[in-house]
């Protein structure tokens, strides 16, 4: 089988979903805008042939596939980065192959449609507008009221997203949008946001997982200071998720999704009301993937490259270990210059420490605002959640990172 993969070599998590269907037993053909030179070895190993061309160019990416039909067949198109998921539809009906359409696309990539058809199903999502003016933003608010969140249509993550709490703090948010064709205006949901990830085929879920942000991503985002933490639980039997679990499955029923990877995330405020937050027909970034293998014992790479190929999973995936991820965040400006704590945390704590990956000293530190991994992290895991609770506090509060 001939499977093209978008940008095989970008993300960081990419090249291995490349070498994952490369293992399952498909011919893998990239298709990227990265100089070959530049592709990590694990994709360039991976791929029987690749094609450089601009993914922000629709019509080169087009005229590239056409000739290169001309010398072999594809049998499929994956793309688990969200910007080039319209562009793996349109190739799909290009070439005529099967997966989802650009229609059955859409509502995963425009968060106002998205909330149109929920709304439809019955399914309790936050209030909400879109609008592509000041003016608009300003109707919107008006039914909708405060305290709210104003973001991208089609953003992924939490980037350029801001809660709002008045219309002071509204008219400082509006220039910092400007570059933002579309932008999505909801209610803020008081509550604890937890995720609903999958791995189907042919509509049936064959893994499903559930992680807990702590504290929120906005939050994450706000604050220099905050260790952002996020945590595979073990135990997806609780009463405190089945509401998520059960709107996650009316979520995929109503946007009629068959095959791959999905990411949803969803608020579970004081009440105890499950609320949908916006899902993604691909897999998690900031490491997530890697996070549930240590969780399952498992390679959740080679389990989605086995669901979207042979319609299965080879050996059941599950759940064994609670396990976090702590990113932390230098304080100061420039290069590395010390790494504090991280001893006597190993010395705690080290038979449960599964993976340390700190920016070395010497090494420039990374834009926390850009990046939810920050200057790197710590991965912990325990069969007891209240033991990864106090893992991931002790890590976030006592291990530090200095830059100077």
């Amino acid at each position: 089988m001939n499977v093209l993969m978008l940008s095989p070599g970008y993300p960081a998590e990419m090249p291995y979903f490349a070498r994952a269907l490369a293992t399952v037993g498909a011919r893998v053909i990239g298709v990227g805008d990265q100089p070959p030179h530049e592709l990590p070895a694990v994709a360039r190993d991976a791929l029987a042939h690749y094609e450089h061309v601009s993914l922000a160019d629709e019509g080169a990416v087009l005229a590239a596939l056409r000739g290169l039909a001309a010398h072999v067949r594809f049998d499929q198109v994956e793309c688990l980065w969200e910007p080039y998921m319209m562009l793996a539809a349109r190739i799909r009906e290009e070439f005529g192959l099967p997966g989802m359409t650009v229609a059955e696309t859409v509502p995963f990539r425009d968060k106002e449609r998205m909330k149109q058809v929920l709304d439809a199903a019955g399914i309790r999502t936050p209030r909400h507008a879109s609008t592509t003016t000041v003016a608009g933003m300003w109707d919107a608010v008006e039914r909708i009221g405060y305290p709210l969140i104003v973001k991208p249509i089609a953003g992924a993550g939490s980037a350029d997203t801001y809660r709002v709490d008045s219309s002071a703090e509204l008219s400082d948010v509006l220039p910092l949008l400007r570059h933002v064709p579309e932008v999505s205006v909801e209610e803020f949901v008081e509550a604890e946001e937890l995720t609903f990830d999958t791995v189907c085929a042919d509509g049936q879920i064959l893994f499903e997982n559930v992680m807990w942000y702590r504290p929120r991503p906005l939050q994450m985002r706000l604050h220099e200071w905050v260790s952002p933490v996020s945590i595979v639980l073990r135990d997806l039997s609780v009463p405190e998720l089945a509401g998520g679990r059960a709107m996650g499955r009316e979520v995929l029923r109503a946007l009629d999704f068959r095959t791959g990877f999905t990411h949803m995330e969803w608020y579970r405020p004081a009440s105890g009301e499950a609320v949908f937050g916006e899902i993604a027909a691909r897999p998690p970034g900031a490491r997530v993937v890697e996070l549930m293998n240590y969780a399952c014992d498992a390679d959740l790479y080679v389990g989605w490259a086995e669901a979207v190929l042979l319609g299965h999973l080879c050996t059941p995936i599950a759940q064994r270990y609670n396990c976090a991820n702590v990113f932390k965040r230098a304080h100061g400006q420039g290069r590395i210059t010390a790494i504090e704590g991280l001893d006597a945390l190993l010395a705690a704590y080290g038979e449960h420490v599964v993976n340390v990956d700190l920016l070395p000293i010497g090494a420039p530190r990374r834009d926390w605002r850009t990046t939810t991994v920050g200057d790197g992290g710590v991965v912990v895991r325990h069969h007891d959640l209240q033991k990864v609770l106090e893992m991931t506090d002790a890590f976030a509060a006592d291990l530090r990172l200095y830059a100077g």
